[in-house]
């Protein structure tokens, strides 16, 4: 999101009040009031309002023959990197203070990639299993910033190459770009919707819809409007914003074909609400220019107070403090745009040696500090003694050791006695691999692990045959992912004299940060209750599996009705994310889940059990 702009161009008030309906939505949708859950669009809204600003202020200069480079990123300078900087500097102690190592990780990543303008970049490299919860990020929102930031590396460059052009070829440039790239956010929405979310080339079309509404005062002839549709087009392009925010949901591909509502919904009100108009009124009225002109630090603000919110307590935080939070960013909006972003772009008070030299320190401390952070895996040593801070069973590492058994074949399938265990699905796997390594001795005991096993017996082909032929024991396990063929597998494996299993869900509840704030002596023992919708994942997989080939985790390990240990006797987190195994986890669940089972029973009597 853009911070507000001032320029050679006549103000248009109703573009502040513009932004105040694009930023509340986004703020109340992050807060979890469901019906804004639409509200997200409002990113794309502010997409719009920044190309259009930023291209009217370019093609002026330009026209004017006084357009410097040195000059634009000064200004960028000025808008952006104060009030980010004072955001970013304002969550560090809380963050070291309150958040688990692989968070504060995390964070320290995001620190480094939110300097660099580069964290929908980070963003996207990161997602799958192991990404934080969106909730739990509080500089999640500065992707949008990379964005727009990268957008302008590029559209000034586009610009001094094409000042010569007539307008209607930029306008037709414009417009040839944004449907490349409206095409591949269409496309990229499906096939890859993490990139197409994040990354520039699957956005650049909502700026450039902006930059289109700017290059549409040159053209000659311009369009003219009767009074009467200028009314009804900025009405309808108000109601398109509001429907999109009060009917889209998460299920709504972003960015994508459907998004053109409400991003058109801004252009025709940037186009169509000129003075006279009623949403130009309404837009340019007291209120809504107030709320747009404070919008660049209220987005700035809102993520981060949502996010520790959520980081400093055991269950989701209620609506009504959501609520106060949410009127609190305002209020350090308010303040934020007072004391910060107006000094800064008064340029008698701070010069541009200032701004430059400012902008290079503060990037550099905070790429210093988050890469330190990051290379410290998170800094343990904060809240854990030396000898548990350095255990590598602490990190992801200790699961992804399990794919050194993606293998093609069992090492041992020709020695009588061993029991050979072919274990599919996806990180979940893993950790039952590392449940079973360290819940017995493996002596007679081989594993086999792949993330590609077909879902149904009956489609197995290739390596995939070879291991089904020379295994004893199958076993499923993907937590609350979707499975197939459960009647079919079951019967293919009785035929063929082997064991099957489908192993159930864990979840250790919404959040565990709260822990770190414990004294090391009132740490062990520690539960979580699950969450919902963890607990429907698991009823569901019952229906689908009998009983007698299920493994479940919950019923042998869960400490009262629906909560899940997160602690062992000796205060050691049992997940490193709320989802995953730790060591001590892996140690403490493997045997009160595995020993005295069906499954044990499978892998061939007598076995020797590691100590319980």
């Amino acid at each position: 999101m853009q911070a507000p702009h001032t320029s050679h161009m006549q103000y248009r008030p109703e573009i502040d009040g513009l932004r105040s309906v694009a930023v509340l939505p986004v703020i109340l949708s992050h807060a979890g009031f469901k019906i804004f859950h639409g509200g997200f669009v409002g990113v794309d809204v502010f997409f719009v309002i920044s190309g259009f600003l930023i291209t009217s202020i370019l093609l002026a200069e330009t026209s004017q023959g006084r357009f410097s480079l040195l000059t634009f990123y000064e200004r960028r300078a000025r808008r952006i990197l104060p009030a980010l900087f004072v955001v970013m500097a304002a969550c560090l102690p809380v963050a070291y203070w309150g958040m688990l190592p692989n968070e504060f990780k995390n964070f320290g990543q995001s620190l480094v990639a939110t300097s660099l303008f580069a964290n929908n970049v980070l963003l996207m490299v990161t997602s799958g299993y192991w990404s934080l919860a969106s909730e739990f990020k509080p500089l999640l929102h500065t992707w949008s910033l990379g964005v727009e930031e990268q957008f302008y590396i590029l559209f000034p460059l586009l610009l001094m190459l094409c000042r010569r052009w007539r307008p209607a070829a930029l306008m037709a440039l414009f417009a040839l770009l944004a449907l490349c790239s409206l095409v591949a956010a269409e496309w990229g929405s499906r096939a890859w919707p993490n990139a197409a979310f994040y990354l520039l080339p699957t956005r650049a079309w909502e700026l450039l819809m902006g930059s289109m509404a700017a290059a549409l005062p040159l053209l000659r002839p311009q369009p003219v409007l009767s009074a009467g549709l200028r009314q009804g087009l900025s009405l309808a392009g108000l109601a398109m914003i509001v429907v999109s925010v009060l009917t889209f949901d998460e299920s709504v591909p972003s960015p994508s074909l459907l998004i053109l509502l409400p991003t058109l919904g801004a252009v025709l009100i940037i186009v169509c609400a000129t003075p006279g108009t009623w949403v130009q009124r309404l837009l340019a009225s007291k209120v809504p220019v107030t709320i747009g002109l404070i919008s660049y630090s209220a987005y700035l603000w809102h993520q981060p107070l949502f996010a520790f919110a959520r980081i400093l307590e055991a269950e989701a935080p209620t609506p009504s403090l959501m609520l106060a939070l949410s009127v609190l960013s305002l209020l350090l909006a308010y303040l934020s745009w007072r004391f910060i972003e107006a000094p800064f772009r008064a340029k008698g008070r701070v010069s541009r040696a200032m701004v430059f030299g400012g902008a290079l320190v503060g990037s550099l401390c905070f790429v210093a500090v988050g890469g330190y952070v990051q290379l410290r895996q998170g800094m343990p040593e904060r809240m854990f003694d030396a000898s548990v801070a350095q255990q590598p069973g602490m990190y992801i590492g200790y699961n992804q050791r399990i794919f050194q058994r993606k293998l093609d074949a069992f090492p041992r399938s020709d020695v009588p006695g061993v029991r050979k265990v072919l274990v599919q699905g996806n990180s979940y796997a893993r950790d039952f691999v590392n449940m079973n390594l360290e819940a017995f001795e493996q002596a007679k005991l081989e594993f086999v692990y792949r993330d590609d096993f077909p879902e149904c017996l009956g489609e197995v082909t290739g390596v995939h045959a070879t291991l089904l032929r020379q295994a004893d024991v199958i076993v499923y396990a993907s937590g609350g992912a979707r499975i197939r063929c459960v009647t079919e597998n079951i019967a293919a494996a009785h035929k063929a004299g082997k064991a099957i299993f489908y192993m159930g869900g864990k979840h250790f509840g919404y959040n565990l940060n709260w822990v770190v704030r414990l004294p090391a002596a009132e740490r062990a023992n520690q539960s979580n209750a699950v969450v919902k919708v963890a607990r429907d994942e698991e009823l569901a997989l019952k229906g689908k599996v009998p009983p007698s080939h299920f493994v479940s985790i919950y019923d042998r390990v869960m400490v009262g009705e629906w909560r899940m240990p997160i602690t062992d006797a000796q205060g050691h987190l049992l997940t490193p994310d709320r989802v995953h195994l730790t060591q001590h986890g892996a140690v403490h669940i493997g045997p009160r889940v595995l020993y005295d089972t069906a499954y044990e029973q499978a892998l061939g009597r007598p076995l020797q059990s590691l100590p319980r």
